[in-house]
């Protein structure tokens, strides 16, 4: 953008020239539909994989397409943000819906998304015992997430964060709401189910990404609020996991973090790999301060043999004191 609030001339030629191009323009619907490998997108167009890699770079480099490295893979999606997002929702909207090969494309990647949920549902079958085996132990996960949404009312929310992601439910929980979200979780496995939870449930302005709790890939703040979902159990250093959390949270937005209050139970972390057994609401709230952040009233979810704890806070607005 230019100071007076126009697109750069230049912007505007060099997103042209980069969609000026038929396979150019299927890439850049295919991933208007969610995040998308060099290898999903090739099995796609049929195409090589060196051709369709100069491609993606090209729309890469005028700003219409985001690059996400994810270990040894690369996901891209559509930029929705910006002057080249604008641009690049106005190409998709000419592009004719009925037209043989985009319908084509759209059927391979229907096959893609298949394969993927697959993949999904087998590490989740592998795997469902062990977490069915800690929510038996726990207040139902719905009265959890409705507290969540009182805690953080979706219509006060234009971008969420959601740190280690997994399922990607927190996502759908307010994404379904019309909330624009990201998750981020450090397991590919668990990335690829949220990623197939949320092309089930169409949402397109929710994404995932691989990345670490400790060092967030924001430079400033940039969400308005912030969810840590049965993750800090896990943590080796929760406290720096919340204050990271802080640091890209805006002036006036919230956060809310739920966990187990203290408890006995030793098997989870022989078993179940939990590093703490539970916080005490006057560490978390301790944390919460040291971040920056102003605590709220702590609620508390009894179950079987685990309380769950939902610790919200606020970033104040610049020149508010607490």
């Amino acid at each position: 953008m230019t100071e007076t609030g126009l697109v750069d001339m230049e912007q505007v030629l060099t997103g042209l020239r980069a969609v000026a191009e038929p396979t150019r323009l299927r890439l850049l619907a295919l991933c208007a539909h969610g995040d998308l490998t060099v290898s999903e997108l090739t099995q796609i167009l049929g195409q090589s994989q060196p051709r369709v890699s100069r491609h993606l770079k090209l729309l890469c480099d005028a700003g219409l397409l985001e690059r996400l490295p994810e270990g040894s893979w690369v996901f891209y999606r559509l930029r929705r943000d910006g002057p080249a997002g604008m641009m690049a929702r106005q190409v998709l909207g000419m592009l004719p819906v009925d037209d043989n090969g985009f319908a084509r494309d759209r059927d391979r990647l229907a096959a893609v998304r298949r394969a993927r949920a697959e993949a999904a549902s087998h590490y989740f079958r592998e795997n469902a015992a062990r977490w069915g085996e800690i929510r038996s132990l726990h207040v139902d996960d719905g009265e959890v997430e409705r507290r969540l949404i009182e805690l953080i009312p979706p219509v006060a929310v234009r971008a969420l964060l959601d740190i280690g992601t997994g399922t990607g439910r927190i996502l759908e929980l307010f994404g379904s709401r019309g909330v624009s979200g990201v998750g981020i979780d450090l397991s590919r496995e668990m990335l690829q189910i949220a990623r197939a939870n949320l092309d089930r449930a169409g949402l397109k302005d929710c994404y995932v990404r691989q990345g670490d709790m400790y060092q967030l890939p924001w430079s400033e703040p940039a969400f308005d609020a912030v969810t840590i979902h049965q993750v800090l159990h896990f943590a080796d250093e929760p406290a720096e996991a919340i204050a990271e959390a802080a640091r890209v949270l805006r002036p006036g937005g919230r956060m809310a973090i739920a966990d187990f209050a203290p408890h006995d139970l030793d098997y989870l972390r022989s078993e179940h790999a939990h590093r703490r057994l539970g916080f005490s609401d006057e560490e978390v709230t301790q944390w919460i301060a040291a971040a920056g952040l102003v605590p709220g009233p702590v609620v508390h979810l009894p179950g079987k043999k685990l309380t769950v704890s939902l610790w919200p806070a606020e970033r104040p607005l610049a020149g508010q004191t607490h």
